[in-house]
């Protein structure tokens, strides 16, 4: 008999840990388990699984009401829920409570970055810190991506350590490659010469991401350095895309950025990119960085925790210390001035990407941790 899951994720955006929630949901043994997933039906996150789970439309955007509770719970009693998988701060008190109420065997999280880090007013964040540790008490377990998540959520959240479990993020080897038709198709695009260096940032474009550290260090590159044969490329959404075009522009370095949107051709546009620029200045484990390494990138970014964790520093790219442009931008002058040193650096990410980040080996530990939570609660009953 299949285990029943329900997957519960307030999906507003399509980022990292969306893109790892669906890698789960697509990878799971369906002959093992029936899936489903409480989300909003829109967006890019729906699209990903749908032929892998049923949805069931679930619109978690307006604030922390009993209603979304009892919906929660009529779902995993209709479905006979057996597992509930939440991530997200509001998507994680819904489902813990409603799993408590429906009487849940098995109750799980996956905390990709605390509630104390998100981008959100005071007043905002303390409600989600007090709801948070209110529903912790439902869950069986915590996922985290990185030891330094599991950390602090042993010394700030004082969770025992039996309860949180690491698996980091992973990524589908085969499917991640430098190609130079890509390549040329991405140059052209944006009407970038074929000798020119092409450095880039994607992801969210949010506080955490650090990307006015980035938009600095192209000035000062471009004052200190005078590297004229090198292009900027920025990609992705965020409430500070208005700001970062701004900034560019009063820098006097609009030429030199190119920003675009939300691109479904990440691998394409990686294979364009001579160098990937992580500059966060907060992170769990970001995707994007074991994409670029599979792809065989040599990467500059922050040395700062969940980064350092997957960056070997001078082996497969350079860490920099965060908020400092001067020292973003000589990292970035040198790796472009070395393609020696760069494609050297990409061999070696790839080598550790298929070493540890296994995208198949990560759904396996996803399913052994449902069924070890299953087969410890049922077998007490």
């Amino acid at each position: 008999m299949k285990t029943r899951i329900l997957f519960v994720i307030e999906n507003l955006y399509f980022g990292g840990g969306e893109r790892a929630f669906a890698q789960i949901i697509n990878g799971l043994d369906k002959e093992k388990f029936r899936i489903y997933v409480a989300c909003s039906p829109c967006g890019i996150f729906p699209q990903r699984i749908k032929n892998s789970a049923e949805l069931i439309p679930l619109d978690l955007r307006r604030g922390f009401c009993r209603a979304k509770i009892s919906q929660l719970s009529r779902i995993m009693k209709q479905h006979e829920i057996q597992v509930v998988h939440s991530q997200g701060g509001r998507a994680d008190f819904f489902a813990r409570i409603a799993a408590s109420k429906a009487r849940v065997a098995a109750v799980v999280s996956t905390i990709a970055m605390p509630v104390e880090g998100y981008q959100v007013g005071v007043f905002k964040k303390v409600i989600y810190m007090i709801l948070d540790r209110f529903s912790e008490r439902f869950v069986d377990r915590f996922i985290v991506v990185s030891e330094a998540l599991k950390k602090r959520l042993m010394e700030r959240h004082r969770l025992a350590q039996e309860k949180i479990i690491k698996i980091s993020n992973g990524i589908e080897l085969q499917q991640y490659y430098q190609r130079s038709e890509w390549a040329a198709k991405i140059k052209a695009e944006f009407n970038i010469g074929p000798t020119v260096y092409l450095v880039g940032a994607i992801g969210r474009l949010v506080w955490q991401k650090g990307l006015a550290y980035f938009i600095q260090a192209i000035k000062e590159i471009d004052v200190k350095y005078s590297a004229q044969n090198i292009k900027y490329l920025v990609v992705g959404e965020g409430r500070q895309k208005e700001a970062l075009q701004r900034q560019a522009e009063n820098l006097g370095i609009s030429d030199k950025v190119i920003f675009c949107s939300f691109r479904d051709d990440i691998r394409e546009i990686l294979s364009a990119l001579d160098i990937l620029v992580l500059p966060s200045v907060l992170e769990g484990q970001p995707v994007i960085l074991l994409e670029a390494m599979a792809t065989g990138k040599a990467v500059v970014a922050s040395d700062i925790e969940g980064v350092n964790e997957t960056v070997l520093d001078n082996q497969s790219g350079l860490l920099v210390r965060p908020k400092d442009p001067s020292l973003l931008a000589e990292a970035i002058v040198g790796l472009s001035r070395d393609k020696d040193k760069r494609d050297q650096m990409g061999k070696r990410a790839r080598k550790i990407v298929e070493e540890r980040f296994d995208i198949k080996e990560k759904i396996k530990q996803h399913e052994m941790l449902y069924q070890s939570i299953l087969t410890k609660k049922l077998g007490a009953i």
